[in-house]
């Protein structure tokens, strides 16, 4: 890349700089490919302005403006970020490459949505008087997914080969486990989560992140 792109993130992240905010995924990315980037604050009340809209029309983070472009969704941006700088975040090799793609799209499409179920029900239904019943059924949701990439990743390092996009992605989805307990009920699964976030790209985004709900608490 020529020029210095710009990517919005929570002024004030519900995650409390705990690096889950989905920002974390692209600033991770361009960490990875020695991107400079720059980061436009936004508030919620923002974040659901015109202005925002045109950016995101689902009124949400991350945003990416370079240029005229301007893109929304994780998958896409850090997908962008992959292929603006080959060999970093995607192989040369066109199967490879292909292969580093099809899990990215798997951590997005297929690990993360049963996850987001359990982590979102605490807030959307847990005042309803079947909510506890239906905790361990999305928990049982969780495992069978984790069952399944358990058992392909075994004792690899990575899930194809070398780090990739598609390891970002994965371990960003996991990552929105912590605090359950699930993802330590499988060794393999938790090795591969930190050794994603022993990375020196990773560590420099997540104190990036962080810096920013450090600021706004005053510290």
């Amino acid at each position: 890349m020529t020029s210095r792109p710009t990517i919005t993130a929570f002024a004030a992240s519900p995650d409390e700089g705990r690096g889950l905010a989905r920002d974390m995924r692209v600033r991770w990315a361009l960490e990875e490919a020695g991107q400079a980037y720059d980061v436009r604050l936004v508030s919620f009340a923002e974040m659901k302005q015109p202005a925002h809209r045109a950016l995101h029309p689902f009124g949400q983070i991350p945003t990416w403006e370079e240029g005229a472009l301007a893109l929304f969704e994780t998958g896409a941006i850090v997908l962008h970020v992959a292929e603006r700088h080959p060999g970093r975040l995607l192989p040369l090799e066109a199967d490879a490459r292909a292969r580093a793609i099809m899990w990215l799209f798997a951590a997005l499409n297929t690990v993360e949505p049963p996850i987001v179920e359990l982590e979102q029900s605490e807030y959307v239904e847990g005042d309803r008087p079947w909510h506890a019943e239906r905790v361990p059924l999305m928990q049982a949701a969780v495992r069978r997914r984790l069952d399944d990439l358990s058992r392909r990743l075994g004792e690899a390092e990575w899930l194809d080969g070398g780090f990739s996009a598609g390891d970002l992605m994965m371990v960003m989805v996991l990552r929105r486990l912590e605090g359950t307990g699930i993802v330590d009920e499988y060794p393999n699964l938790a090795a591969y989560v930190a050794r994603g976030e022993a990375r020196p790209a990773y560590r420099r985004a997540f104190e990036a992140q962080r810096a920013v709900f450090a600021a706004a608490k005053g510290g």
